[in-house]
């Protein structure tokens, strides 16, 4: 990759995409590793150019995300389609979306009410984008990351294999080689990543706890591929606090955490604590402005 200078990195939409977890300095772009020192000039990394480089796609331009819906098991019929080629921070979450806005769910019709289940775990499909954007061997020519949803399942595919020494089992035990450590740490900051190397284990325990199958990793030619089944192989584990909240949520009238707290039993903060892991586990759906509206309601959704 050419010498460029440190303009070719688009330090506004690094401090907007920073703005949550801090204020983001100039010098944090060399803390970062964004930019190193190369004969007196300060000159983007690779992994710099990825995430903020201006002119990006000229140097990569196979560093985009495909996202598509299809109709069935295979991809004869496509109901949607989109190519994403913003920077990867916001592409995880212009992907994620996408999923969300496609997402399959069933219906359990009881005695009163009907209850409605996601069929893709949220926080399992969030760690499957994030690894395949972090994962992924840009050096690859033609092989964009691709996320395609079928009637039966989610499959998230990036090109590379897996690093040398690793295997698909090493990955569910928890072992990781970060490809791309600047996009890695990056994405740690941002807290996309919560600990490098746990992405693969919080998607398993993900899908485990809602009661369905262990995610398929394996490497098909060239590429490593993701993919997460929608049947569901029995009922979602929770203990009895969760199943209590569950409980209290089933009359379909939405709670507050403060009634939710009331019932179980435990602070508000607690209490908001479980929820949040409920809502990521695809259990409970949130309505609200924001964590702090007073108007805030919760429901079961599964």
């Amino acid at each position: 990759m050419p010498e460029c200078d440190s303009e070719a990195l688009d330090f506004r939409v690094a401090s907007e995409l920073f703005a949550p977890v801090r204020n983001l300095k100039r010098a944090d772009l060399e803390t970062l590793r964004l930019m190193v020192k190369h004969q007196g000039r300060k000159v983007p990394t690779v992994g710099g150019m990825l995430l903020f480089g201006k002119e990006r796609e000229r140097y990569f331009p196979d560093a985009w995300v495909q996202v598509g819906r299809f109709r069935g098991t295979d991809k004869t019929h496509i109901i949607d389609t989109l190519e994403i080629r913003t920077f990867p921070v916001r592409a995880v979450e212009e992907a994620i979306a996408f999923v969300q806005k496609h997402a399959l769910h069933s219906m359990e019709i009881g005695a009163v009410h009907r209850k409605e289940r996601w069929n893709l775990p949220p926080v399992a499909v969030r760690e499957a984008v994030v690894n395949a954007v972090v994962h992924a061997d840009y050096a690859q020519h033609g092989a964009p990351i691709r996320v395609s949803i079928f009637d039966n399942r989610l499959e998230v595919e990036n090109p590379g294999l897996l690093p040398f020494g690793l295997t698909v089992d090493d990955l569910r035990h928890g072992v990781s080689k970060l490809r791309n450590r600047v996009i890695g740490r990056v994405f740690h900051e941002l807290g996309l990543i919560e600990q490098w190397g746990s992405g693969i284990q919080r998607m398993m325990a993900a899908c485990r706890d809602a009661g369905q199958a262990l995610p398929v990793l394996e490497e098909i030619g060239t590429h490593f591929r993701v993919t997460i089944h929608t049947a569901s192989t029995g009922a979602p584990s929770v203990d009895k606090t969760d199943q209590a909240i569950l409980d209290a949520l089933a009359a379909g009238d939405g709670l507050s955490t403060q009634e939710i707290a009331t019932v179980i039993g435990l602070t508000p903060r607690a209490t908001r604590s479980r929820l949040l892991k409920l809502v990521e586990r695809g259990l409970v759906r949130e309505i609200g402005t924001s964590p702090q509206d007073p108007r805030r309601r919760y429901f079961r959704a599964g």
